[in-house]
């Protein structure tokens, strides 16, 4: 036996029965009314009696609906016009929020699990983006269409690309957010979702400018005396910008020799780092140990954040790369490269000393070697140790000014 129910986000009445074998629900745009309510009833039992008589024509108490593809084709292609005839003055179309009223509902849900950089990136594209296109439709109106028209517009906008236009990650980053609002959208108000089929743009390639050994230690050699450390740091343990710039006292432990990464820095705060593969700890090998050591005595005792400026406060990267960065680079004669090559280079001595590619891509953060052999394919050899021992050697032998022996070691 059918049902006249009220659905929650809206407060609008629909039916909810069952024809052959289906549970079908049809949206009414009554408000829950006595009145209302005593109407969609008189109508239910209409259908219901037609049903049990083996005389319903669904096309013709409701004309449009979704429901007519899930029937039997002779259902499905009865003439609309006549059914359009029906005397009943009650909605037949699921009648859905405007996307800008349901997509701040799904923000406010939704945000409580996110961290808070991407929270604030979402909500710009939200505003910059998705309001501005589909913010005054319907959320069951819009189409896929729609969804690939609007997609063709960004890619046309000025953006940060090799092309000088938005990037297809970019791109990306819009379409994940406006998939995600339509399909909750779609569960929550039972209709198909139009964001069907569609794939991601696909991305370039990764091209990574590592610096070699001899650049390393002549970028080190001659960088401005106080910033030293920090690209000590950054060259010889592959920690992000964000986690460098982020770290504080507390989690540097000099007696296990570890770094501890547990936050990263973003627009001037810490928060939670990028994932949960990020929390790791780095060994602090010979160069940084003895680089931390030295940075203590000058910041340890006036700010929380290892690396920070006269105030106590975290470095702002951008404004370290442009005044000491770049031009260190000009004066150097080395091609201009971001700040971020400082993790490729880490990564590429340490698969080149031989360390195991698992051992390495546990000190980047990553969760797995997938994207270690994507990015660094060209730099894995055959590696069989996974302690960090192989890249402390070779750090040891290019700055050890004795001659060592050579060491065999077997292979597994």
């Amino acid at each position: 036996m059918g049902k006249v129910r009220k659905r929650k986000e809206t407060g609008k009445l629909y039916l909810d029965f069952f024809y052959q074998g289906l549970r079908l629900r049809e949206q009414t745009a009554l408000k829950d009314t006595p009145a209302n309510r005593k109407k969609v009833e008189q109508l239910l039992a209409k259908v219901e009696a037609k049903i049990l008589l083996d005389d319903f024509d669904y096309a013709e108490f409701f004309p449009g609906s979704k429901n007519l593809k899930k029937l039997a084709p002779t259902q499905a292609t009865l003439n609309s016009t006549v059914a359009m005839q029906t005397t009943e003055s009650i909605s037949q179309q699921v009648e859905t929020p405007l996307f800008n009223d349901f997509a701040e509902q799904w923000f406010e849900e939704s945000k409580i699990q996110w961290r808070a950089s991407h929270v604030r990136n979402v909500r710009s594209i939200l505003d910059s983006s998705l309001k501005p296109a589909f913010g005054k439709k319907p959320v069951g109106d819009i189409t896929k269409a729609d969804i690939m028209g609007f997609r063709a517009k960004l890619a046309k906008r000025k953006g940060r690309g090799t092309t000088g236009l938005v990037s297809p990650k970019t791109i990306n980053s819009h379409m994940t957010i406006l998939r995600m609002v339509l399909d909750e959208a779609a569960e929550r108000f039972d209709f198909e979702t139009p964001y069907k089929n569609i794939k991601p743009l696909k991305l370039q390639k990764t091209h990574i400018e590592p610096f070699s050994l001899h650049e390393v230690h002549r970028i080190i050699d001659n960088v401005r005396p106080d910033y030293r450390n920090y690209y000590t740091v950054r060259f010889f343990t592959g920690m992000r910008t964000g986690e460098v710039d982020g770290l504080k006292w507390k989690n540097v432990d000099f007696a296990k020799r570890e770094i501890l990464v547990r936050e990263t820095l973003i627009n001037g705060e810490t928060e939670y780092t990028k994932t949960d593969g990020s929390q790791r700890e780095i060994p602090m090998f010979g160069p940084v140990y003895d680089a931390l050591k030295t940075q203590y005595a000058a910041t340890g005792r006036m700010s929380q954040y290892v690396f920070s400026n006269q105030l106590g406060q975290p470095l702002d990267h951008n404004n370290v790369t442009k005044r000491v960065w770049y031009p260190l680079l000009r004066s150097l004669g080395l091609t201009k490269r971001r700040p971020y090559q400082t993790r490729h280079t880490a990564a590429t001595l340490f698969l080149a000393s031989g360390e195991n590619p698992e051992w390495v891509a546990r000190m980047l953060g990553h969760s797995s070697t997938e994207m270690l052999f994507k990015v660094y394919s060209r730099y894995v050899p055959n590696a069989t140790r996974m302690d960090g021992s192989a890249f402390e050697r070779l750090l040891g032998n290019a700055t050890s000014t004795k001659p060592e022996k050579e060491h065999r070691h077997e292979t597994a």
